[in-house]
């Protein structure tokens, strides 16, 4: 049977069409089949540019940044303060802290038979910061160290077989154990001093057990070094601490402390900062002290 034309027509339009559109979508396949597989692992190189990557910002350099809880005062200086509570959630006493770099400053030990106010050392001496030092007898007016002290390389007293020691020489400062390493008298040390007892023994452990607990609180001071070599400089002032407590205080802490010294405390505990002007006073002249001078 032969198809009416207009039917005929119709037929051939319809299978143009779907023709066309199918040949449409190949095309359209084959145009866009190269950007899935350029994202194949076998073509990391292509991958990336399918990818957005995050650039990577700068991040700060943490030599120049104090550490949480620190400020820094000046370059190698920096200064933080612990407030201490007891069980009962009261305020009982401030630790002053400052970390010392010694790639920008160096300590030194003045001592002279009467006592100064710690004003009147800075003015003599022109250090940035002036700390009490040890402690100290006195003998017809006359103050002078309890063991060792040496200044400007000239040594005094007889050195302690416990305790810790101050020892400073132009490549830096660095506290040591006496039990651990005893005083040597033909080492060349610029200045030292000797105190007692160990807090914080050296590689961080408690130094001043609860076994010899005294129960004395007193005004405290204290210098300690880290385990990166930083010399720290500490005074409670508010009389809060006995020696047990603040052994085991310190050893707890984030100060990541190697070694610890106690200095002399009660009415000697007293800082200068001169710049910026910081003054924790002691109640009484001090006859030797620990200078900070910056290098």
């Amino acid at each position: 049977m032969t198809m009416p034309k207009h039917v005929s027509t119709l037929l051939h339009s319809f299978l143009l069409m779907v023709f066309i559109g199918s040949f449409s979508s190949v095309v359209y396949y084959v145009k866009k089949e190269p950007s899935v597989a350029s994202a194949a692992p076998g073509n990391p190189a292509a991958a990336a540019t399918l990818i957005a990557s995050p650039v990577p910002t700068a991040l700060p350099t943490l030599r120049t940044s104090p550490e949480a809880g620190w400020s820094l005062v000046q370059p190698g200086l920096e200064r933080r303060v612990f407030e201490v509570h007891n069980g009962q959630n009261q305020h009982v006493e401030s630790l002053y802290v400052w970390r010392l770099d010694q790639r920008y400053f160096r300590l030194d030990v003045a001592y002279e038979e009467r006592p100064k106010t710690l004003q009147a050392w800075q003015a003599q001496t022109r250090a940035a910061i002036v700390l009490n030092g040890g402690y100290y007898s006195i003998d017809n007016e006359r103050y002078f160290p309890d063991g060792l002290t040496i200044v400007n390389g000239q040594a005094s007293g007889r050195s302690f077989n416990r305790g810790g020691m101050l020892a400073i020489q132009p490549s830096g400062a660095e506290l040591r154990w006496l039990e651990e390493r005893p005083y040597n008298p033909n080492e060349r040390i610029q200045a030292a001093l000797q105190s007692f007892p160990i807090l914080v023994r050296p590689g961080g452990e408690l130094g001043y057990g609860p076994e010899k607990e005294s129960h004395a609180n007193a005004r405290r001071t204290v210098i300690g070094q880290d385990k990166n070599g930083r010399i720290l400089l500490m005074v409670a002032p508010q009389g809060y601490f006995t020696l047990h407590r603040l052994s085991a205080y310190l050893t707890e802490s984030d100060l990541n402390l190697d070694m610890a010294v106690n200095l002399d405390g009660g009415g000697s505990t007293g800082i200068l900062v001169a710049n910026p002007e910081e003054l924790i006073s002691p109640t009484r002249p001090i006859p030797f002290v620990i200078l900070v001078y910056p290098r």
